[in-house]
């Protein structure tokens, strides 16, 4: 990954902030429930990749009562949140703290990965969608989700100026520029085209379109 952004402190404040700052994001959760349930049975077992924060496991396990979850991510701080966050459900929830590499090499029924990919260095990214693919069943259903949008300026620097605009509403000037800097400067950021074209490259099939809220795209693909 591009190094850890979330330590003690952010981690401690991380709380409902996708809800915030992603448009339309409890829906994308149902979305990815609803999509992943299409495939994975009543008592399937999913791989959450970026568990951290706890937000789609927790939304996952009330709405699927008897999937199974493993989740892995490579901030501590951000585990001990998703562990609060979904502590009823600890019964149903593994948390690995590492990388993808670390999950046992078991199938899984479904995966997602969301807001997570624009951490991930360009040339991390494939190796982590193939070794997500690797752990999933064949047909499989994989959810990703994540900043996605054209890399050629001036439209780079007007969808990068829209986000901020956006996720920055409720910050002050300061933070709002440090979060412009970070976006352009720290993060992994794709085009639509070749996200798409990545997660063929991994042996995906048919990935599709499930999700556009601003500055962010979503797919569903099959291993």
């Amino acid at each position: 990954m591009t190094g850890n952004p979330f330590d003690e402190r952010s981690a401690a404040s991380y709380g409902e902030r996708p809800f915030r700052q992603v448009p339309g994001y409890g829906d994308l959760l149902r979305m990815t429930t609803m999509l992943l349930a299409e495939r994975v049975p009543v008592a399937g077992r999913v791989l959450v990749v970026g568990a951290g924060g706890g937000l789609e496991l927790r939304a996952m396990a009330e709405a699927q009562t008897g999937w199974h979850f493993i989740g892995v991510d490579p901030s501590a701080a951000m585990l001990r949140v998703a562990a609060t966050a979904t502590r009823a459900h600890s019964d149903r929830i593994a948390l690995i703290e590492g990388r993808i590499e670390d999950v046992p090499g078991q199938k899984f029924h479904g995966a997602t990965c969301l807001l997570t990919c624009h951490f991930i260095k360009r040339e991390n990214r494939l190796e982590t969608l193939v070794q997500i693919r690797q752990r999933l069943k064949p047909g499989a259903p994989f959810v990703l989700a994540h900043l996605s949008f054209p890399q050629e300026d001036p439209e780079r620097s007007l969808w990068i100026a829209r986000h901020v605009a956006y996720a920055g509403s409720s910050l002050e000037a300061r933070a709002v520029e440090r979060a412009r800097e970070v976006m352009a400067t720290q993060l992994t950021i794709l085009s639509p085209d070749e996200d798409e074209a990545m997660l063929r490259a991994a042996g995906f099939s048919t990935p599709s379109l499930i999700y556009a809220g601003l500055s962010f795209r979503g797919w569903i693909a099959y291993a």
